[in-house]
């Protein structure tokens, strides 16, 4: 995985960090929605990757970025591995491929609540054929279960490694939400990273563009209190970023136009809501994320269009970001 050019080099050339200093790459898979971005968010301590109670709902891979005296984890967040059925879902398994091949620790997310299943034994035998890279079974959600479901759940991922011959460097439950066992995780991530200076400056917590991140969180508004009706079809990609003209300097305005984009005329009405009202809860809420992150007052104009099946369609997924 490529680190900045500017930061590139020999380890002498940042005598602030002790010589056992570590920096690298970790990523977390598993099945969707099986925590991996509770737990990214967690770890940097602010919100990098967007969650949703729903499925498959990252689809890049979003770095995080925790800095410690003693080392720098770069956290990569991906999609959930699954059985593709569009043209999307494939492109969403190459980056998760991808993304195993490029890091240095890998962290197999299973959610303490849910019985491992066959989702789970297909991610760990392909985790099986990757032979360098140590990997952590984490096992997430421990909020939800009682210690003695935890305690089965523990014995039944340790049994799962030696099943298909896939040696766990660790196993951990934490709980993301109530940030139980988080610290301990990474310091059992720190070990596992090569040693070397810092990879990004001081205080940067992702390298994701701000327009991305926009895009995610506008994304994420819109999915909340969708009704099953409405499949993970929503792309949002964000047009136009620019600061209001005339406006006094202790009273900036950042301009931001976005559309959404849907596969069917049909789910335009659930996108909108009656009167619009939906659409408008989606930009109150989004906008006030927006804030948050950019730190400036923002206007945002959001329009829904339809992009016709686009998850099936190269051309429309390569316009759309993938």
């Amino acid at each position: 995985m490529s680190t900045p050019d500017s930061l590139s080099g020999a380890f002498p050339e940042f005598p602030e960090y002790p010589d056992d200093h570590r920096s690298g790459f970790a990523c977390f898979v598993g099945r969707p929605n099986a925590g991996k971005s509770t737990l990214t968010n967690a770890l940097v301590g602010t919100k990098v990757a967007i969650t949703s109670n729903r499925p498959q709902t990252t689809r890049h891979s979003v770095r995080g970025i925790v800095h410690r005296p003693d080392a720098q984890l770069v956290l990569v967040d991906t999609p959930g591995l699954h059985k593709p059925r569009t043209l999307l879902g494939q492109r969403l398994n190459d980056v998760v491929r991808t993304t195993w091949a490029e890091v240095d620790v890998i962290g197999f997310c299973l959610p303490a609540n849910e019985k491992i299943g066959p989702g789970d034994r297909f991610i760990a035998k392909e985790l099986a054929n990757i032979r360098r890279t140590p990997k952590i079974a984490v096992v997430t959600k421990t909020d939800l279960v009682t210690p003695e479901a935890l305690a089965e759940q523990l014995i039944a991922v340790d049994l799962l490694g030696k099943e298909i011959g896939l040696e766990w460097a660790e196993i951990v439950p934490v709980s993301a939400v109530a940030g139980q066992q988080v610290s301990l995780l990474a310091d059992l991530l720190v070990p596992l990273l090569p040693e070397g200076p810092p990879l990004y400056p001081e205080g940067d917590l992702t390298d994701e563009p701000e327009q991305v991140m926009i895009a995610e969180l506008i994304r994420e508004a819109a999915l909340e209190g969708v009704r099953d009706e409405l499949p993970h079809s929503i792309a949002v990609v964000v047009e136009e970023m620019l600061p209001r003209e005339d406006r006094p300097e202790d009273r900036p305005l950042l301009d931001i136009h976005a559309n959404l984009y849907i596969e069917r005329s049909s789910q335009k009405g659930i996108v909108i809501g009656p009167k619009g009202q939906r659409l408008r809860e989606v930009g109150t809420k989004s906008r006030k994320q927006i804030e948050a992150l950019l730190g400036t007052p923002v206007f945002l104009d959001l329009h829904v269009k339809v992009a016709k099946d686009w998850q099936r369609d190269p051309k429309q997924l390569r316009r759309l970001g993938f």
